[in-house]
């Protein structure tokens, strides 16, 4: 498994995150390992607009479809 090393760490954070993990009952690893995951599996906005960009059932977002749009999530309540 890759390792991550991170220096110079304000030890104001450093006791934040510790305290964190304690509070879930891990250990700081755990606990900075579980939020790196959660961190990646989040798209960044390029990746996320990339993917859209590719998909073709997206159509381009017009002032008009936009306006379309928000009428039928109204008309839906």
């Amino acid at each position: 498994m890759p390792n991550v090393l991170i220096r110079d760490l304000d030890p104001g954070v450093h006791s934040v995150l510790t305290a964190r993990a304690q509070e879930r009952g891990q250990s700081l690893q755990q606990y900075l390992s579980a939020e790196l995951a959660r961190i990646a599996a989040r798209p960044t906005l390029s990746e996320f607009l990339s993917g859209r960009a590719q998909e073709s059932e997206v159509a381009a977002l017009t002032p008009e479809s936009i306006v379309a749009a928000m009428h039928e999530g109204c008309a839906g309540r």
